[in-house]
């Protein structure tokens, strides 16, 4: 059963096969489950590869299937049309397209299980550019914010600024009404005079200007302050976006990108394996010498052809023969003066009539 069904895969007729021996049949079911496996790596490949596209199990096993039976169908058809010849130079030239063909799709088929069997460092590279798209991002982010954070932040310190420069004018002036009293400085009279009054009255003025500045300057920073929270949560927003977007980079190409990175040999290997496999049938086939299904298959194609051959030529002697018979009687009939005399009387009644219909439609323009 199960060698029945790799002869089927390996696309033999079915009729020649069960006449050659047994030998014969497990070559061919060889290359049959070559053909077979192919096809399964390359379902196994397709799915993987369409579950990282779409991330859904059964749309990736669907398709994959899809993948998996036309890649099957042409290495089916590749093995089937190469024959054995009694030139090897002419076996050679037909078998250059079909490997060329092999070489593509070996290469469609290894390049996602290269993907499968090296996704943990994949995984790594991938997660250290995530790290470092990440901090991009946010450098980016924080340049459209900065610049109006940072003059925020300065407008800030300037009012705070401006506070205890006042408060530092507020307690000179102290320190001046209180000298002044003690006589220190001055007049350096002891007592509060008329110097005093004036110097404690320009202090008690001061400081009700920072009382005033103070509560100013504390509503503008509060403001201020906000608008810097405000911002701040912005950029946060900002960030929060576009980090699902640097998450969710780990698709096919980003995968095939990252591969080309890793160390080239491991992949380069995995890749002859998957030639070695897809083009085995061909090679086997190709360093074969001429076997009894081949002795067969020619004979048939010969007996195909030489009916063929004997009908198209029958045909055209039949052909030739109704050519000459229908010259010889045609040219018999020439001489009888019967057909004569009655071609002539219908010659004559058909011009008779057309002068009657002439003189008609005469008439009718008349």
């Amino acid at each position: 059963m199960i060698k029945q069904f790799f002869l089927l895969c390996s696309g033999v007729d079915q009729d020649l096969i069960k006449d050659c021996s047994n030998g014969e049949q497990n070559k061919y079911a060889g290359i049959g489950a070559t053909v077979f496996f192919t096809a399964l790596m390359a379902i196994i490949a397709c799915s993987y590869a369409l579950y990282t596209v779409f991330d859904n199990i059964y749309s990736s096993i669907f398709f994959g299937l899809l993948w998996g039976l036309l890649i099957f169908n042409l290495d089916r058809f590749i093995v089937s049309t190469i024959k054995k010849r009694d030139s090897k130079r002419q076996e050679i030239l037909q078998v250059i397209p079909r490997l060329l063909l092999a070489m593509i799709i070996a290469v469609v088929i290894s390049k996602p299980l290269e993907l499968k069997i090296f996704e943990k460092e994949i995984n790594q590279v991938l997660l250290e550019e995530k790290n470092q798209m990440t901090l991009n991002n946010k450098t980016q982010i924080a340049q459209q914010f900065t610049p109006e954070i940072q003059q925020l932040n300065s407008e800030i310190t300037t009012l705070k600024e401006e506070i205890t420069d006042k408060e530092n004018d507020v307690n000179a002036l102290y320190e001046t009404y209180i000298a002044e009293a003690e006589g220190r400085k001055g007049t350096k009279l002891l007592g509060k005079g008329p110097v005093y009054k004036e110097k404690r009255e320009k202090h008690d003025a001061a400081l009700k200007e920072l009382s005033e500045l103070k509560a100013a300057n504390a509503e503008k920073i509060k403001d201020k302050e906000a608008s810097i929270v405000k911002l701040t949560e912005q950029q946060k927003v900002a960030e929060t976006k576009t980090q699902p977007i640097i998450s969710n980079f780990d698709g096919l190409m980003a995968r095939v990108n990252t591969l080309n990175k890793l160390p080239w040999l491991p992949s380069f290997f995995i890749f002859l394996l998957f030639l070695a496999i897809e083009t085995a049938p061909i090679f086997a086939k190709l360093i074969s010498s001429k076997s009894e299904y081949d002795y067969k298959l020619e004979n048939q194609e010969s007996l195909v052809k030489t009916w063929i051959q004997q009908q198209v030529h029958q045909r055209e002697a039949i052909l030739q023969t109704d050519i000459d018979l229908n010259d010889k009687i045609y040219s018999d009939l020439k001489t009888e003066e019967e057909i004569y005399n009655y071609k002539q009387k219908m010659a004559r009644n058909l011009l008779k009539l057309q002068a009657d219909s002439f003189y008609k439609n005469q008439q009718k323009i008349l």
